[in-house]
């Protein structure tokens, strides 16, 4: 009977532990499936939201074209403020330090290796994720180029102006000789700097066509996550504040442990970070047609002034076909050209070349008409080619004596 006992508690427990694990198991996927719920209902609110701004957008601005909302939902940051690059709805920020580097090539040893401890130093005081960032601009000479020859107007004025006071102290006489050297000595000197400039000017505009000048740019990415501030309860206008106040010192930090590298960094102001996010979507043209110019005809609206992909394919591939028919043509032309010279240079040499085959056919054909006949023939054919030398000789001798006759003669 105990025995009995014994093994229904036994079964008693066995099933009242499966019970319990069953019932902790659906708890814990009813927690799952109460989380993805949520999940999902919040992605769906958000695109209803996004959903009605565009509507609203459209509303306000038209069906067709670009507006505001549309362009922003596009880009890869919301706005730019207080020199910071606001991304995810207010969710990240980003300040951006510009570094000046060192040549480290023309470094001494001891130098090289003060350089990298103190990058090693850097890397190791690192408390927060960076970023680096290198862009490579082209450099437009243009604006150099207006002020040097702004310059030069000014030395060509000055150089006239001692010209011509030269040339009146010149026709009153020195005072002295030491007087006349020395206004000569300042006149080519003047006259030198006036060559030299527009030596720099020629040289600079012909760099400016290469279109080779390019400058890299150095700069570290500082980034904040608004999860970072740990308190919920802060508006948005908060959080920035807070995002911005830690990435200053972040990028204060940054520079001064950058320091011992004799790499120096500026934190980039607001004007500044558009320039930088322009270069980046419109490195092609940025060189040509720069922010300030794209502010100024109004096209601070749009984050791109770059054509379309298609029709710059579209332009180049019409260049090519060009340039291919162009070399063609000229290809032609040539042979053509060549074919011509030598049908005249035929005609000009036809009896030589007729003498020409009639020999050889005399000579290839000795045994069929008999050697006595060919070689008889040949002395003829030779005998002949000689008298029209001969001819041809005489004719040029007589047309140089009939020119030299009316020559002294005064006929024209």
């Amino acid at each position: 009977m105990n025995e009995q006992i014994q093994q229904f508690t036994f079964f008693l427990g066995i099933f009242i532990a499966i019970i319990m694990v069953a019932i902790i198991v659906a708890a814990i996927v009813y927690a799952i499936m109460k989380v993805r719920i949520s999940k999902i209902q919040k992605e769906n609110d958000d695109q209803i939201e996004d959903s009605s701004k565009d509507k609203k957008s459209k509303t306000a601005s038209g069906s067709s074209g670009y507006n505001k909302h549309s362009i922003l939902t596009f880009m890869e940051f919301d706005k730019v403020e207080d020199n910071m690059i606001v991304q995810k709805n207010g969710k990240r920020f980003l300040m951006v330090l510009e570094c000046q580097g060192v040549n480290y090539d023309l470094m001494s040893d001891m130098e090289k290796t003060g350089v990298e401890e103190g990058f090693v130093q850097f890397l190791n005081t690192l408390r927060f994720p960076i970023q680096l960032y290198v862009q490579t601009r082209t450099v437009n000479l243009e604006k150099s180029i207006a002020n040097y020859k702004d310059r030069l107007k000014v030395v060509e004025e000055n150089l006239n102006k001692m010209e011509l006071q030269y040339s009146r102290e010149q026709e009153k006489g020195f005072a002295s000789k030491d007087e006349q050297e020395k206004a000569f000595y300042n006149l080519v000197k003047q006259r030198n700097l006036y060559e030299y400039s527009k030596d720099i000017i020629l040289n600079t505009e012909q760099m400016n066509k290469n279109r080779n000048v390019l400058n890299k740019k150095y700069y570290i990415i500082l980034p904040y996550y608004s999860e970072e501030a740990q308190n919920d309860n802060l508006d948005k206008e908060e959080v920035q504040g807070l995002a911005f106040s830690e990435l200053y010192t972040r990028a204060q930090a940054t520079a001064r442990a950058l320091s011992s590298t004799g790499v120096t960094g500026k934190i980039l102001s607001s004007v500044e970070l558009v320039d930088f996010l322009y270069v980046a979507y419109n490195r092609d043209e940025s060189e040509t047609y720069g922010i300030d110019t794209a502010i100024k005809a109004g096209y601070d609206a749009l984050y791109s002034t770059a054509p379309d992909v298609l029709d710059r394919k579209k332009e180049e591939l019409e260049k090519k076909i060009e340039e291919q028919a162009i070399e063609e043509a000229n290809n032609r032309i040539r042979v053509a050209t060549q074919k011509e010279q030598e049908i005249k240079d035929m005609v000009d040499d036809m009896d030589d070349i007729i003498t020409q085959k009639v020999r050889e056919l005399l000579e290839d054909n000795k045994d069929y008409i008999g050697p006595d006949v060919a070689n008889i023939a040949l002395e003829d054919l030779e005998r002949d080619e000689k008298e029209k030398k001969e001819g041809k000789t005489k004719n040029v001798g007589a047309k140089k004596k009939t020119k030299r006759t009316r020559k002294e003669a005064g006929v024209q």
